[in-house]
């Protein structure tokens, strides 16, 4: 049976209007939780105007009687092969007993369960949310509601008092910037093949890969292609490390999206090399502190490549997980 709402209490789709006071609902909780704000505007209509993302059938908010935002949700089922929908829900603790959550959540595994229709016939279908360490409410509700944590994920950071030790690297590799634009279809290959032994990763179709890419940079202001670094062997991007200055929740912390090594290119010492360059750089530009965010049980032992570049956890989170349709799993789970 779905929940439902006490009186006086509104649900509906978000609209762009609502953007600003959903930002403002969605800082005040990471503040309660973190102490910082996690999102800005600009970053929220990025994400809202996503290719393929509707507001109408993607998003809903709660209001109360004064029309303030108590509550709000977002499902993301973006692109082939829809297995893997995933959905980021807020909730107002004020109202944590009125059974807010309980609605939000109905309403994303319903929307979740049109994945069923596209999704590959026998394949596994799923539906995650993240979820911080210290949200003990939160994890409380998505196990009410048939969610189990499946994955815990970690922030790791540097604070770096003087410049770093410059990067040693291996015979025949060499290093470049995006600044240049060289073929972003190199890039997103180069990308996706360093990506793919990483637990959870499910391919996609490239272009529907790189659209959303595309918008993303296109919308980021704080996006620096001389940021991108890209270890090259003669012309073949081999490792990637996608830094920027600042992190959306902190300005003075750096950070590193992205960074991953080709397989046949690996245990080369080519991560710790882009790590370490990528360090050097941020600092010349007066970034003391740089952070990213890792798999706690990395399929390709990233955790003790950041240890040994002098990165700390400073930061937990969990993946939950609901089963939505069981089936054979497209994501990697192991590599050999």
């Amino acid at each position: 049976m779905l929940a439902s709402l006490p009186d006086g209490l509104v649900s509906r789709a978000m609209t762009l209007e609502d953007l600003p006071q959903v930002v403002s609902f969605l800082n005040a909780r990471s503040r309660d939780l973190i102490g910082v704000d996690s999102i800005t505007e600009q970053r929220l209509r990025t994400k809202m105007q996503t290719p393929g993302f509707a507001l109408e059938t993607d998003t809903r908010i709660v209001l109360d009687g004064e029309r303030r935002i108590i509550g709000a949700a977002y499902v993301y089922d973006l692109s082939d092969p829809h297995v893997q929908i995933q959905v980021e829900s807020a909730l107002d603790p004020a109202y944590r007993d009125h059974g807010i959550g309980d609605v939000l959540l109905d309403w994303a595994k319903e929307r979740a369960s049109r994945a069923l229709l596209n999704a590959p016939i026998g394949a596994r279908v799923t539906l995650s949310h993240g979820v911080l360490e210290q949200d003990a409410p939160a994890q409380k509700l998505l196990s009410q509601h048939g969610f189990k944590p499946v994955r815990h994920f970690w922030r790791m950071v540097i604070e770096m008092d003087d410049l770093p030790p410059s990067p040693g690297w291996p015979t025949g590799i060499a290093v470049r910037a995006f600044s240049s634009r060289p073929d972003e279809r190199a890039l997103a290959l180069a990308l996706r093949d360093a990506f793919r032994d990483h637990w959870g990763y499910v391919e996609e179709p490239l272009e529907d890969q790189m659209v959303r890419w595309r918008h993303q940079i296109e919308h980021d202001p704080d996006f620096d292609p001389s940021l991108w670094f890209l270890a090259m062997e003669a012309e073949k991007i081999v490792g990637v490390s996608l830094c920027w200055a600042k992190a959306h929740e902190d300005p003075n912390m750096g950070y590193v999206g992205m960074l991953g090594v080709r397989r046949p290119w690996r245990r080369r010492g080519i991560g710790l090399a882009l790590l370490c360059h990528s360090f050097g750089a941020l600092y010349l530009r007066k970034v003391r502190k740089v952070g990213l965010n890792v798999d706690a049980a990395s399929l390709t032992g990233a955790t003790r490549l950041y240890e040994r570049a002098g990165m700390r956890i400073d930061r937990h989170s969990y993946a939950y997980e609901k089963e939505l349709r069981p089936g054979r799993d497209l994501s990697t789970q192991s590599i050999e």
